[in-house]
């Protein structure tokens, strides 16, 4: 099904999880510093040390199935989105309740010369990350269109 994401996203995705380990080993670390202080139970550390090599493992490990199942097409009456590897969804957006869509490059999207575009409706919004900027500038004129196009019938 549909368009595939670059494949520069994937070192977002790393550097992301690479993050995410400094962060929790950061967390285990101060919980390994106040247990004896404070008198905390002393097994916290070890489920704190277990967890941040779990999640951060799973994070690394995901990218690849991560990067294959996500996808995202456009039709006249639906943006689909589809992702996830171990619990697949599969979004059908309507083109006639698409109410904005903005494009977004945070840090690490610019520093890959991408860009994240997020439609939203009334209810929602749905992020397709990680975009050729061209790519972009055309779904997003795209999907303008075909919701005003959807507003006058």
């Amino acid at each position: 099904m549909g368009e595939a994401l670059p494949k520069r996203i994937q070192w977002i995705w790393l550097i992301s999880a690479v993050i995410w380990l400094l962060v929790l080993s950061g967390i285990t670390g101060l919980i390994g510093f106040l247990v004896p202080r404070w008198h905390w139970w002393p097994w916290l550390t070890i489920v704190a040390i277990g967890l941040t090599i779990i999640i951060s493992l799973g994070m690394l490990i995901s990218i690849p199935y991560r990067y294959r199942f996500t996808r995202y097409q456009l039709s006249t009456l639906a943006l689909e989105i589809q992702s996830g590897f171990f619990t697949r969804k599969f979004e059908a957006v309507p083109i006639s309740r698409i109410q904005n869509v903005t494009l977004t490059a945070g840090p690490l999207l610019q520093w890959q010369h991408l860009q994240a575009v997020t439609i939203e409706t009334a209810s929602t919004s749905h992020t397709i990350d990680g975009i050729e900027p061209t790519v972009a500038d055309q779904l997003r004129d795209q999907l303008l269109k075909l919701a005003q196009e959807a507003r006058d019938e």
